[in-house]
């Protein structure tokens, strides 16, 4: 029977459902509160907590069809993508839980009837294992599935290995949960090489494992001992692309129908005519990792998450170039890869217009980084002394430039060099254990506070409520009674306290009793419990003690503020720069707001103008803040913005401001826009590739921040115009200084007509004000003469002529500068002694001045 990709997930999700499994959507790619994983690798991660008990959910059965990505950290598939036919950077894991619900018997039943009638796979195709003693498991397959003893394997611990190091028992880590195995077989036929589980040949791939059901059933100390847990849970998985191959009669995932849909869309772009290269594979495959995590918020960068991205992305771009690809091609795949991933891609269509960005981006910096890594390479080459690059050197292009190993032994190859793989593959080595090292869970099960009580909140409609103390801990212990000065968690069966969540901080108030008050400093959760962090400042209280508990009004009231000013931001922003912005993170405190969001560029002083004016509008509209509990498909209907990555209950809140912001959102809020009374943005700045952050305030601190921007202005104004009085002093006597200057100059053009001294000159630049100086500098160095200067500045003529008093009864001054400027589209008078004018044709002057001797000559 044949079943698409789509077909296979949706079959799968129905079946459980059919089985009373609440059906929970894919998580982020990116751990959700889960420093300790790279990349979310399996179907498990999002239920840690309930699987470690830290957390319990409405529903006991949960099913998925989770996205994974194992590219780095602990699982690193991509040295194999490509070249194998089951290797993969991203693929989907289908699975079924149980939360101490069901266990052994039902779990096997279930992946059995699933895979034998509701996809009506043979039975005779497929064999399971279990581990070696687990005879309960043995027992279920043969005397109640019916499965015949030759076809049930049974999987020891290594060989050299401690007890329970086994391919079929799985750990969390060194403690906590684990349990053994049972993984179901699919044999693809004889035609095909390889061996049943457990034998030398076990590596073939006639049999390959399709499903394997985890059995929670132990907790292990940090002394080895194996605790039975109270509340036994399971976890499977089984991979869309195996399964997929299997139900459309193929052998290789990379023939599956998704696949082929990209193979070909990929030779196109590159323009490429053969479907079989490798290349091809390497590329679909590395399409869905790249686009799936940047859609997750994952930017290229040179550390961490965003450097395995990189990695990958220029692994695909490096086989791109191999098969010919002119320009940048790898970003085209974005739309066929939305389009063929059916049901799973509707994160990645909000989304395409950014990855697409994103992937072109990086693609153009690779290629001056190959450029960059061609010169260091040619570099090292020439300086060999032998004929072998180290290792060293080839894992440094590789992981500092980003170098392909393959690449460097082509080049250093065309130049009859070798490359020392066996040292690049030691360093890889050690760079692969660091990563494992990295990615192992860090924290020992059993320190870790697990609370069974759920507190209930009532803190939506008031700051005042009582509560009976359900538990009480102090350095983790839990203890029946505090002593005042003790610092405590007190857990309540009900509170007013907001626990923080949805990035607003936790309540502080006060818990008290006739007999005690409680300092509360900060509210957490611990699963479904709220933890009132703090101190007994007086008396005693003990476990079952009823407070009165009572939130710091105050401070809630800002947090609310600045909350309901974020989601407003949002919608704003997504207005402003684009439906591809989308929240990254977020701080709601009393003092201020914290908002991430994804943008690839700075945000820029206009625009941030226009978004503070755009909030600012909604203020001043005075939308009144609605809350509506409903369930989630009935909320996206309503158009409510989701954070991807975030998990919701069935129910949700759905929060609305008028018409312009419609988020889920479980956090306290303002009663109308209009409280918040101001909106200021103080910084706005990067923290990521591709992750701008933008710090705002509201209310009477945005006023104060007004205020305290305003006075720094008054007071930038004021030494401004200090300055600048000073520099006008310092200017005019520079222009003084320099008019002496040039009057000294001058003063190698005085010539005699007619006995008489007469200085005429042509001077540029210089300020009309220091004319004066000049002439009557020049008249007492002459003793007995006539001056005229003419000025040319700003494309005008200033003129001044000076005539000593022994010289007027011949030559009047205001004459002699009336019939200059009259050549020079101008005209002006004066004392007999002193007289300016001005005029406006800069190219008449030369001829004017020549005119000078020939009037002077007529009068003296």
């Amino acid at each position: 029977m044949y079943m698409s990709t789509d077909e296979v997930r949706n079959a799968f999700l129905k079946f459980f459902e059919s089985k009373e499994h609440q059906i929970v959507d894919s998580s982020s790619l990116v751990p959700h509160n889960d420093p300790t994983l790279l990349f979310t690798n399996a179907g498990m991660n999002q239920f840690k907590d309930c699987f470690l008990g830290a957390e319990k959910r409405a529903y006991t059965r949960a099913t998925t069809a989770q996205r994974c990505v194992r590219a780095g950290g602990k699982h690193n598939d991509l040295e194999n993508v490509g070249f194998t036919a089951r290797h993969h950077t991203f693929f989907e894991m289908l699975g079924n839980f149980s939360f101490g619900d069901y266990f052994k018997e039902e779990a096997i039943a279930f992946a059995w009837e699933f895979l034998t009638e509701t996809l009506q796979l043979p039975q005779e195709r497929l064999l399971v294992t279990v581990y070696e003693t687990d005879d309960e498991a043995f027992d279920i397959w043969n005397k109640k599935v019916g499965v015949p003893v030759d076809r049930i394997v049974r999987i020891g611990d290594k060989e050299g290995g401690k007890q329970f190091e086994s391919d079929n028992f799985w750990t969390m880590g060194d403690t906590g949960p684990c349990g053994p195995c049972t993984e179901i077989f699919y044999d693809h036929g004889e035609h095909i090489w390889g061996g049943r589980p457990g034998t030398p040949e076990e590596d073939g791939d006639r049999f390959i494992e399709i499903w394997n059901n985890v059995f929670m059933q132990f907790n292990r100390h940090a002394d080895g001992t194996m605790e039975p847990l109270p509340k036994p849970a399971v976890d499977t998985g089984m991979g869309i692309e195996r399964i997929s191959a299997i139900m459309q009669g193929v052998h290789s995932n990379y023939e599956i129908d998704v696949f082929q849909k990209l193979i070909k869309a990929t030779a196109e772009v590159v323009g490429h005519d053969d479907l079989s290269n490798q290349s091809l594979r390497v590329i679909a495959d590395h399409i869905r990792s790249c686009s799936f995590l940047i859609a997750d918020g994952v930017m290229p960068s040179n550390e961490g998450r965003g450097y395995v991205l990189r990695r990958i992305i220029r692994r695909a771009v490096r086989h791109g170039n191999k098969l010919g690809a002119q320009g940048v091609f790898f970003h085209k795949l974005v739309g066929v890869l939305a389009e063929v991933m059916g049901s799973a891609a509707d994160e990645l269509k909000k989304q395409q217009e950014l990855v697409e960005k994103v992937l072109r981006i990086e693609e153009e910096n690779f290629g001056r980084t190959l450029e960059r890594g061609m010169v260091i390479l040619n570099d090292a080459l020439d300086a060999l002394e032998g004929k072998e690059l180290d290792g060293e050197t080839v894992f440094k292009l590789y992981d500092t430039y980003g170098f392909p190993a393959d690449l460097t032994n082509d080049v250093a190859r065309e130049r009859d060099f070798t490359i020392d793989e066996e040292g690049f593959e030691k360093a890889m080595e050690a760079q692969r254990q660091r990563a494992r090292e990295a990615g192992q869970f860090g924290t020992d099960y059993n320190a870790t506070i697990k609370v069974d009580t759920n507190t209930e909140f009532c803190g939506y409609t008031g700051t005042e409520g009582s509560g009976e103390i359900s538990a009480l801990f102090v350095d983790g212990e839990e203890v029946s009674s505090l002593s005042a000065g003790d610092k405590a968690i007190i857990i309540l069966e009900e509170t007013p306290f907001y626990a923080e969540s949805g990035g607003q901080c936790g309540d502080a108030g006060t818990l008290k009793t006739a007999s005690g008050l409680f300092k509360v400093q900060d509210t957490q959760k611990l699963g479904n419990a709220f933890a009132h962090h703090g101190e007994l400042v007086e008396g005693v209280l003990a476990k079952g003690d009823k407070v009165e508990a009572t939130v710091d009004a105050e401070r809630r009231a800002a947090i609310a503020l600045n909350h309901s000013a974020t989601h407003l931001l949002h919608s704003a922003l997504r207005e402003i720069l684009g439906e591809h912005v989308a929240q990254k993170g977020s701080l709601v405190k009393p003092d201020n707001l914290r908002f991430d969001f994804s943008n690839l560029e700075a945000v820029t002083p206009a625009q941030i103008k226009e978004v503070e004016r755009l909030v600012n509008a909604q203020v001043r509209k005075n939308h009144v803040i609605e809350t509506n509990i409903m369930d989630i498909e009935s909320a996206k209907e309503k158009g409510a913005m989701a954070l991807f990555g975030e998990k919701y209950d069935d129910e949700v809140r759905v929060l609305s401001m008028g018409d312009f912001s419609t988020e889920l959102c479980g956090g306290i809020h303002a009663s109308n826009t209009g409280d918040i009374g101001l909106f200021k943005i103080t910084s706005e700045g990067g923290i990521a590739a591709g992750i701008r952050r933008i710090e705002a305030v509201t209310g009477e601190v945005a006023l104060d921040a007004v205020e305290a921007q305003n006075n720094a202005y008054e007071e930038k104004l004021v030494e401004a115009a200090k300055k600048a009085k000073s520099l006008e002093k310092e200017i005019q006597l520079l222009k003084e200084k320099m008019a002496a200057a040039e009057g000294a100059n001058i003063m190698g053009k005085v010539e005699e007509i007619s006995g008489t001294k007469v200085l005429v000159a042509a001077i540029e630049g210089a300020d009309n004000k220091n004319l004066r100086t000049m002439v009557d500098n020049a008249k007492n160095q002459v003793g007995s003469g006539i001056i005229l200067i003419a000025n040319v500045a700003e494309g005008k003529v200033g003129l001044i002529a000076g005539v000593t008093k022994d010289l007027i009864g011949k030559v009047k001054a205001g004459d002699l500068v009336k019939m200059v400027a009259e050549q020079v589209g101008g005209k002006g008078g004066g004392r007999p002694d002193m007289a300016q004018a001005g005029g406006t044709d800069v190219e008449a002057l030369p001829e004017a001045l020549k005119s000078v001797r020939t009037w002077l000559e007529e009068r003296l």
